[in-house]
């Protein structure tokens, strides 16, 4: 049997190796809003992240490393994952505003 996954909206950030990248990351993971002020705490988070290239999120498994270069994605029922980004890629695509 074949199935067509159904089209669903998500949203998602993009983890780059640096502090901006990281403290959104890490702000859409603990659903606090993005503030461009980076904190002390921020700077520590991506000390942390940057020693283990990645940053470790919550997931329905449990704690997974999302890597630099992934997608932190936000499931429809509030869950988190890291995507490879080829994966991505193919399965995702840009939703414009006002769609």
């Amino acid at each position: 049997m074949k199935y067509r996954k159904k089209p669903v909206e998500i949203e998602a950030v993009l983890l780059e190796n640096d502090i901006h990248s990281i403290s959104q990351a890490l702000n859409f993971v603990s659903g606090m809003p993005f503030d461009t002020e980076i904190s002390l705490l921020d700077e520590q988070a991506a000390n942390a992240a940057q020693m283990t290239n990645g940053l470790v999120i919550p997931t329905l498994e449990g704690d997974v490393t999302a890597s630099f270069g992934d997608y932190i994605i936000k499931g429809v029922q509030g869950e988190f994952y890291p995507c490879k980004p080829d994966i991505f890629s193919q399965t995702y695509e840009k939703v414009e505003d006002g769609e």
